[in-house]
């Protein structure tokens, strides 16, 4: 490198680090501001980015804390947010045997204000009161008065047609919510079966109730339910027999100005329950206007003294215990008394009778003297067996607990023998005279569908067949010759027995009103179906059959259920001499 070379590559260096170091080799003055600067700016840098930093977490804490508070408040105060799903959460369609619909859900609307965005609430409730005339005026205005106030429901469930008319008016701080209402398009027609929901779609009594008891409920309240369609809920239930006998109770309350009717149709084979009414009823879609007296169900919900009923128990258990054959006698030709109580004949032989005549003529005083030779503990134990004394398991919520004497004697035993002294459920008394007639099965009754070998499986044997065997003959033989005869229908052959029980007013048994109960079993040489009726305090009654006692109430209940139900069921009628039909050619 030439000197001139050296000479500009020294004052280059000796330029650059001029502004930095002194000539005693320390930082200049300079050298230092320029350092200070540098370590400024990363300095601000820094807070900035803090400050950036502060400022995104401040905003997350803030939408947090307002997650948080809306979240522990009342769902009325955060409504006018838009509503998640389980608002609209479906509820499985119910259907009956066959898939007739009994039970769907169908879309609405609910009318809520936003009172702190109301302008003129004297304005809103006129306009309101034009499209909605039974709109409470003054509770109205309250709720819209409360400028605090950011949500109140005005109207759940409105018609598209009132909503579209609410739009036209224009009131600001006025919205709907999308919601589901229950619809059953059979009205009253299977209500005490079906129950009912709440405004929030959620059951509250019935079938309804059954399945929110199942977890439908649960998963309603912690939101895990959607508004998607759920896998449809298939009862035992035939819509076209439900009809009739829902008809026929409604009919018996009207014809014979009774407090009120209930009647069922049970398979004997599985327990299904095919058809079930209770009247008074209401209409599941405005349960509120049957609050008064159509909300019980007298089927399962009531218990009464069932009457002469019980002596088909009665006789069952005698003859099960061998202690009594279908051919001994017993002397029924005076009174019993015991207990400063009489024990008398309706229909009185005054003379010996045989088993079949005992019930026949439903004599009190034979049954009494049946019963005496079971004895009292073998009674109570067949009538436990029989799920007469017990709370019936089956899937509707209201089931009541049939009554019974704390200390059971022998007045006690007699009275109990013919139907007086124990209060159970009709539903329960159909489904032990099933019993009686399907082989000696006892099986509890299920709204659901079920087969015949899932009842086997959790069938309880009762009584033997053979008396099973002889319990059809004997509710046979009263079909043709004793009071059974009221429930004959042509072609198909039915067995039954009736009972009248006298009602006890004000601990009293009454000599004016009776509960009248009949139970059928058909075709009675192979038994496919039961039919329990009742009809309550009736005031009226079919002449030619007694008038207000059961042969003239309940009983044509039954008729009317088995003439119409029977060749919906499949049942073939039969005629002639051994059942084969006599063919006529003209």
């Amino acid at each position: 490198m030439s000197f001139l070379s050296r000479i500009m590559v020294l004052k280059s260096q000796a330029h650059f680090s001029a502004g930095v170091y002194n000539r005693f080799g320390g930082p200049s003055p300079a050298g230092l501001a320029i350092e200070g600067s540098r370590k400024k700016k990363s300095g601000q840098a820094k807070s900035r980015v803090g400050l950036l930093i502060l400022g995104f977490m401040g905003v997350y804490v803030v939408i947090g804390g307002r997650l948080v508070e809306y979240a522990m408040k009342d769902q009325e105060v955060v409504s006018s947010i838009l509503p998640p799903d389980r608002l609209m959460a479906s509820r499985p369609d119910i259907l009956d045997r066959n898939g007739e619909v009994l039970a769907t859900d169908i879309r609405t609307v609910s009318l809520f204000a936003e009172p702190n965005k109301i302008v003129d609430a004297d304005e809103a409730v006129e306009k309101l009161a034009t499209v909605l005339p039974e709109l409470d005026v003054r509770d109205t205005y309250k709720k819209l008065s409360v400028k605090t106030s950011h949500f109140a429901w005005l109207r759940r469930q409105l018609t598209p047609k009132q909503q579209s008319q609410i739009l036209a008016l224009g009131i600001p701080g006025i919205g709907f919510r999308p919601e589901k209402r229950r619809f059953y398009p059979g009205g009253s027609t299977a209500a005490h079966i079906l129950g009912y929901v709440n405004i929030d779609n959620r059951g509250v009594a019935g079938m309804e109730k059954y399945i929110d008891d199942q977890g439908l409920a649960d998963l309603a309240s912690v939101g895990m339910t959607s508004d998607q369609p759920l896998e449809p809920v298939r009862l035992s239930i035939d819509l076209r027999v439900q009809n009739i006998v829902r008809d026929a109770v409604v009919n018996a309350v009207n014809n014979f100005q009774s407090k009120g009717a209930g009647a069922a149709v049970i398979d004997v084979h599985t327990g299904e329950v095919l058809a079930m009414a209770s009247a008074p009823d209401f209409d599941p879609n405005d349960p509120q206007e049957g609050a008064k007296e159509g909300w019980l169900n007298r089927m399962t919900n009531g218990t009464f003294e069932m009457g002469s009923t019980f002596k088909t128990f009665s006789l069952a258990m005698a003859l099960d215990t061998g202690k009594v054959k279908m051919t001994d006698t017993f002397d029924a030709s005076k009174s019993i008394y015991i207990g400063g109580f009489t024990i008398h004949d309706f229909h009185g032989q005054r003379r010996w009778l045989t088993v079949p005549e005992i019930f026949q003529y439903s004599s009190n005083i034979g049954t009494a003297r049946v019963i005496d030779i079971v004895g009292i503990d073998a009674q109570k134990d067949y009538l436990t067996k029989f799920g007469l004394l017990t709370k019936m398991q089956t899937e509707l919520p209201e089931v009541k607990m049939p009554s019974q004497p704390r200390v059971w004697k022998k007045i006690n035993s007699i009275t109990i023998s013919f139907g007086h002294g124990v209060s159970t459920t009709a539903l329960q008394t159909g489904v032990a005279a099933a019993a009686l007639v399907n082989g000696g099965k006892l099986i509890e009754p299920t709204f659901l569908p079920r087969s015949r070998e899932q009842a086997d499986e959790i069938a309880t044997q009762v009584i033997k067949k053979t008396t099973s065997d002889e319990i059809r003959y004997l509710l046979d033989f009263n079909g043709y010759k004793g009071s059974g005869r009221v429930a004959r229908v042509p072609g198909f052959a039915v067995g039954s027995k009736t009972g009248t029980a006298d009602k006890v007013v004000n601990g009293r048994y009454s000599a004016t009103l009776n509960f009248n109960s009949f139970i059928a079993a058909f075709p009675i040489n192979d038994p496919k179906y039961a039919v329990i009726t009742f009809c309550d305090e009736p005031k009226t009654g079919e002449k030619q059959y007694g008038g207000t006692i059961s042969a003239g109430t309940a009983g044509p209940i039954a008729r009317e259920i088995i003439s119409r139900a029977a060749p919906i069921l499949g049942i073939e009628p039969k005629f002639g001499e051994g059942g084969s039909a006599l063919l006529v050619s003209y």
